[in-house]
């Protein structure tokens, strides 16, 4: 019975707790999308100052309630000299309308996403970035669910982000336990690369499973709430928290 309270508590701890913080503190219940801000964060760089190549992952809290457990992302690209960006991402809506879910438009790269203020994932700049272009296009076209969407496993806008991810193995993002989707690898698979492809993962549709890599650390999914440790920056990833230093 000790053991089973004790269990229970560190359970508690682990999945309930975050969840609770985050749901008080960064998540507006009662926003409306339609007056929602979706200005530029003032996080990218602008292309008529900087004419490198440049790669991006954003990833921002989702809208309403969803932020309480989830982020949404998306990868921004510029080639050498362009004059603005191109923005990769899913929308569900699109899918559930009968068109495809993948998206991919000249738009500003750090948008709010509804009033939820972007992070930047990874930032590559110069010949590196300017090499991973065509291979993030080309994973953006083989994208295997653009049809689809499903809010909760996946396939979602988090899915779509670590497909392209698992795709260029010199992107090497560490997306979030709170990208909720990250983790469902498709095609009835059981064992994968972790989307950071530093490691591998077993997933059970998404729902259950274990990653080990040398980016995301060790992280266990339970029903997509995700819990780990990253030894290599001495920090821990908690469900709707996302990723804290311990330092």
């Amino acid at each position: 019975m000790k053991w089973f309270k004790r269990i229970s508590a560190i359970t508690l701890g682990l999945f309930v707790a975050p969840l609770l913080i985050t749901a008080c503190s960064s998540v507006n219940l009662n926003a409306d999308w339609r007056v929602a801000n979706r200005d530029s964060a003032g996080l990218a760089p602008s292309p008529a100052t900087n004419k490198e190549a440049i790669v991006q992952v954003y990833g921002a809290r989702a809208f309403n309630w969803r932020g309480i457990f989830a982020v949404h992302t998306w990868i921004a690209v510029k080639a050498e000299n362009a004059k603005q960006f191109t923005v990769y991402q899913v929308i569900g809506w699109r899918a559930r309308h009968g068109g495809s879910a993948v998206v991919a438009s000249h738009d500003v790269p750090d948008r709010n996403w509804y009033g939820a203020t972007p992070e930047i994932y990874k930032d590559i700049r110069g010949a590196d970035a300017q090499a991973l272009i065509p291979e993030i296009e080309a994973a953006v076209q083989s994208y295997p669910h653009a049809h689809r969407y499903v809010l909760w496993p996946g396939p979602n806008s988090n899915s779509f982000v670590a497909h392209v991810a698992r795709q260029v193995p010199n992107l090497a993002v560490d997306l979030p336990p709170t990208a909720i989707g990250k983790d469902y690898i498709g095609h009835g698979d059981l064992i994968g690369p972790a989307p950071s492809n530093t490691g591998f993962q077993i997933s059970l549709f998404g729902l259950l499973g274990l990653t080990l890599a040398r980016e995301e650390g060790i992280e266990f999914n339970v029903l997509t709430l995700n819990v780990g440790i990253d030894p290599l920056d001495l920090g821990i990833r908690l469900p709707g928290l996302g990723r804290a230093s311990l330092l």
